[in-house]
């Protein structure tokens, strides 16, 4: 029997054919070809509403970005001289320093002093943090001459301090920051204030005019620039750095320990409008989320081995001297990561101290001897050796 063509088999009949490609079929044909097109178009909208949606928050993040870097990254103080000044580091696996400086710099100044001069050396392997406070006064010989280490800012900028502290720590220093006073107080204020054990009362109309009892508190940013301006006690600019650096403890402290971490940017962005640094928005993120949890009151603390008096007086001028081999080897043991073994007054050393021991004694104790420590006691011996001295 012989079979039909293929083509054949599958022909419809007159009656199938005229049902499937009538009028009624044909309409409705067009109808889903229609809605199918209506569909496709409708996803390549979506598809191209999302995508322009992820370039423009990718702009806008980038920008943002940029924007901070800009502000937190100030051409004006982080000169290409100050970048070829700083040595690399990465910051999260090796220690390194870093120079903090407040100044007494106004808006549109372009010459000003630092205020306050910190070295602070950093290892957020181990999360250990050592202070060392310069005083403001200090005598270092600059490009020939003797001026204040202060007037270093002068001269040549962040540059010019980085050179200045360098040359006197025999330090090679990485990282940089700079907030002038205005910038401080908007600083805590943005951070709703910061917890800080005040150990001595600030009562002091050049610094504010309120006053500050002893204790436990939060401080508004205008007590916090207070507390760290103060001078008006026995050995006057050595509490005031003591304080700074209790300060500094506890506005880490606050960032560190205490602030929600989905905060960080905002805190960030606000940080960019006060504070100029050399490190990028990256590193100081890394650098927060690898000291979290820190012990702010473990910090080790100290000031340059260092006097002052009568016989420091040069053309009317007084400066603060330092002893200059108690200095190398207090500097030896920072650099190991050990207790500094530094002054917290005038003197040239033996004390053991943390930010913690501190908060735990009155500006006093430290100016006549009487301060005790979690390490050593410096009641054996006067924080210069003598108790009297220190005095003075």
């Amino acid at each position: 029997m012989k079979k039909k063509p293929v083509q054949d088999s599958r022909r419809l009949n007159t009656g199938a054919a005229s049902r499937v490609y009538s009028r009624e079929n044909v309409g409705r044909y067009s109808e889903r070809a229609r809605q199918r097109r209506t569909g496709k178009r409708i996803r390549r909208v979506i598809v191209t509403t999302l995508v322009a949606l992820l370039v423009c928050v990718g702009t806008a993040a980038g920008l943002w970005f940029t924007s901070i870097a800009s502000r937190i990254n100030n051409g004006e103080i982080i000169t290409s001289d100050l970048l070829l000044t700083l040595v690399d580091s990465n910051v999260t696996k090796e220690p390194f320093y870093m120079l903090l400086l407040g100044t007494d710099g106004r808006p549109g100044e372009e010459s000003y002093r630092a205020d306050s001069i910190v070295l602070a050396r950093i290892d957020a392997r181990e999360k250990e943090v050592t202070l060392i406070s310069i005083p403001r006064d200090t005598a270092v010989e600059y490009e020939g001459s003797l001026i204040k280490i202060n007037a270093a800012h002068v001269y040549d900028g962040a540059d010019g301090m980085v050179k200045a502290v360098n040359d006197l720590c025999d330090v090679q220093i990485s990282h940089y920051a700079e907030i002038n006073f205005e910038g401080m107080q908007q600083l805590v204020d943005a951070l709703g204030g910061v917890e800080v054990n005040v150990p001595d009362r600030v009562d002091d109309p050049k610094a504010g005019d309120f006053v500050i009892e002893p204790g436990l508190q939060t401080l508004n940013g205008e007590q916090a620039l207070a507390f760290c301006r103060s001078r008006a006690y026995v050995d006057g600019d050595y509490t005031r750095m003591r304080h700074q650096r209790i300060f500094l403890a506890a506005l880490a402290n606050t960032i560190l320990n205490k602030m929600d971490v989905s905060n960080l940017m905002g805190i960030i962005d606000s940080l960019s409008n006060m504070v100029a640094t050399d490190m990028s928005v990256q590193d100081i993120i890394s650098l927060v989320n690898a000291m979290r949890g820190m012990d702010t009151n473990s910090i080790w603390t100290a000031n340059l081995p260092s006097w002052a008096g009568e016989d420091t007086y040069i053309d009317g001028q007084s400066y603060v001297f330092v002893h200059e081999d108690a200095l190398e080897e207090m500097m030896e043991r920072v650099n190991a990561g050990e207790d500094p073994q530094g002054p917290q007054t005038m003197g040239e050393g033996g004390d053991s101290a943390t930010t913690g021991d501190l908060v735990n004694n009155e500006a006093d104790d430290w100016t006549y001897g009487t301060a005790t420590t979690s390490g050593t006691s410096s009641s054996e011996e006067g924080s210069d050796g003598s108790g009297e001295e220190a005095a003075e």
